[in-house]
């Protein structure tokens, strides 16, 4: 499979400044959400196409994307610096990582859909950890975090070709789901995990099969993308 690793930058056009506040909402959720929409603007083509591609805010009105298709020119984007992402890997290659999660476990439900599939519960490994604390979750909200993703992560290394060597959570914030409505409490929420580290490569074609598939859940919200460089 052929994939590119694009740079994308808001355009400094004037036309396109004065959408700032459409672009660039202030509550985190809300503004994820544009983004997502924004970057469809350069995978634009076909309107029943999935997404097929992987992103990263970087801020400032810059992005990282990972796609099976080369971005195309978009009115809101200057044009796209790309290149071809095929890294060599070999079993026992370490390599340093930086990746922006989402980290849940699923549960089943017992419950069905009018479809008839079974309804399933994704849920936030922190928000879970931190639910049973009366008090103090300020203070213990970073360790939870820590544990919860270098779990997390340990495990999808063991299913998608890679040993988790290290890992440091860097930041953990939780953003509400753009399309709820109502009162804030009770509001849909996820969390996401900012994660660097080290890792060894133990299973090449698995371990690049899940870099271009992503990591996680909330992958519309700027989640998945793994970014990798060689540690030697």
């Amino acid at each position: 499979m052929s994939l590119y690793l694009s740079r994308l930058s808001i355009s400094r056009d004037p036309a396109v400044s004065t959408l700032d506040a459409l672009l660039e909402p202030r509550e985190r959720g809300r503004r994820s959400d544009a983004h997502h929409r924004l970057l469809w603007t350069a995978f634009a083509g076909d309107p029943e196409a999935k997404r097929d591609f992987l992103w990263r805010g970087e801020g400032k009105g810059r992005f990282l994307t990972l796609s099976a298709r080369h971005p195309g020119d978009s009115p809101f984007f200057d044009p796209p610096e790309v290149k071809a992402f095929a890294p060599d890997l070999a079993r026992g290659d370490q390599l340093f990582f930086t990746l922006r999660a989402n980290a849940t476990r699923t549960e089943r439900t017992g419950e069905m859909s009018g479809g008839g599939k079974e309804r399933k519960r994704h849920i936030d490994l922190v928000m879970d950890a931190l639910y049973p604390l009366k008090e103090g979750r300020a203070e213990a909200r970073m360790q939870a975090a820590q544990s919860a993703g270098q779990g997390w992560l340990a495990g999808q290394g063991a299913r998608n070709g890679f040993v988790l060597d290290e890992v440091t959570v860097g930041d953990y914030s939780v953003h509400a789901l753009p399309a709820h409505s109502g009162r804030r409490k009770g509001q849909p929420q996820f969390g996401i995990l900012d994660l660097t580290g080290k890792l060894t490569v133990t299973d090449p074609a698995a371990f690049l099969a899940r870099l271009a598939a992503g990591f996680g859940r909330a992958k519309a919200f700027g989640c998945g993308l793994m970014l990798i460089r060689r540690a030697r």
